[in-house]
């Protein structure tokens, strides 16, 4: 093990008798961009649920940074999720609130200065190509710039981790292209990507560890992967 960001040992979770995590075991180092591919139902999205604490396995241990997720209490998953953004299919803004507010709100729940929202807030719009678009509301934004406001309120903590679960179903071949260069720009300043997909234009797009997880168990890692050191 190098540097290992994320740690999962004899992880296993069964919803209904039905296994969604079977005994996986897995190191992700600090700074690595990894894909997590699989057929819906693998269980992609129980792992990085798990990873932020919205899930815990039936058994195992999960580590993040060196601290154990499965042992935190509730008033400190707040904090943990201050390091790991998540970006999702479904984009998931607030339609009455615009842009600007809505890279703010982690910032505005942890209670952030209104001088720190507006240079946190600003830095995240420019670093994901909307920062004109502030001031707009969800819905008159097209599907490639929702998903970059979803972006930016990813990562508007400085996160140490990216969790991105289907980022690119809604969008069509030319905006998934974009936003997976988003992503490499984002894993280049070192932060640690993770990206569920079952789409093979990701795979293809992005020359880095592949995870193939079947029935919630790991089937493939290529031995082709290419670490990624910050």
């Amino acid at each position: 093990m190098m540097d290992a960001m994320i740690q999962l040992i004899h992880v296993s979770k069964t919803y209904d008798r039905r296994p969604a995590l079977s005994d996986l075991t897995l190191d992700i180092e600090k700074g690595e961009f990894v894909l997590l591919m699989g057929p819906s139902g693998a269980g992609k999205s129980t792992l990085l649920r798990m990873l932020i604490g919205a899930e815990l396995p039936d058994e195992g241990q999960i580590f993040v940074q060196g601290k154990n997720v499965t042992k935190l209490k509730k008033s400190e998953i707040p904090f943990l999720r201050r390091k790991v953004g998540t970006v999702f299919q479904d984009f998931r803004l607030l339609p009455k609130k615009s842009v600007f507010e809505n890279v703010a709100l982690p910032l505005i729940v942890q209670g952030a200065s209104s001088v720190d929202i507006r240079r946190k807030v600003t830095e995240a719009l420019r670093a994901v190509g909307v920062d004109h678009k502030k001031e707009q509301f969800p819905t008159g934004l097209s599907a490639g710039e929702q998903q970059r406001v979803c972006i930016a309120r990813a990562i508007v903590n400085g996160p140490i981790v990216l969790l991105a679960d289907e980022p690119t179903g809604n969008l069509d071949p030319e905006r998934t292209a974009e936003i997976i260069e988003l992503f490499k720009l984002i894993n280049a300043r070192g932060t640690t990507v993770i990206v569920a997909t079952h789409d093979p234009q990701v795979m293809a797009q992005i020359n880095r560890r592949v995870i193939v997880l079947q029935e919630g168990v790991m089937v493939r890692v290529p031995a082709h992967a290419v670490q990624v050191s910050v």
